[in-house]
C-alpha cells in the first residue's frame, strides 16, 4: 500500500511559479511510474506529466516548456515545477503512482488546489 501526500498548491498570479511535491510512504518508488494529473470541477481528470522508472518524462502539450516533473527516489518524492502559470492551469492537482509490474497497483493522493488569478 502506497500513501501519497501532495503539497505546494496555492494562489499565484498569472506568470508566477509553484512547485508541487508528492511524498510517498509505504513503499519505495523505484518500481512506480509517477505522474501528476489535474482536474477542474465538472471535467475529466487529465494527465499533466509523467516520469518513468528510468527518469524519462512526458508532458501534456499544454504544459510543455513550462512544467518540469522530477523524482527523487532517495527521498521518495516527486515534484512538479510549474512556471509561467496561466489561469487555465488552475485545477486540483493529483499525484499518481503506478506499479510497473503485476498486479500493477495504482495509487492516488488527495490532491492539492492550484489557483491562478490576479
Amino acid at each position: 500500500q502506497v500513501q501519497l501526500v501532495e503539497s505546494g498548491g496555492g494562489l499565484v498570479q498569472p506568470g508566477g511559479s509553484l512547485r508541487l511535491s508528492c511524498a510517498a510512504s509505504g513503499s519505495d518508488l523505484e518500481l512506480y511510474v509517477m505522474g501528476w494529473y489535474r482536474q477542474v470541477l465538472g471535467k475529466q481528470r487529465e494527465v499533466v506529466a509523467r516520469v518513468s522508472i528510468s527518469g524519462s518524462t512526458n508532458y501534456a502539450d499544454s504544459v510543455k516548456g513550462r512544467f518540469t516533473i522530477s523524482r527523487d527516489n532517495a527521498k521518495n518524492t516527486v515534484y512538479l515545477q510549474m512556471n509561467s502559470l496561466k489561469p487555465e492551469d488552475a485545477a486540483v492537482y493529483f499525484c499518481n503512482a503506478q506499479l510497473v509490474i503485476p498486479p500493477n497497483y495504482d495509487y492516488w493522493g488527495q490532491g492539492t488546489q492550484v489557483t491562478v488569478s490576479s
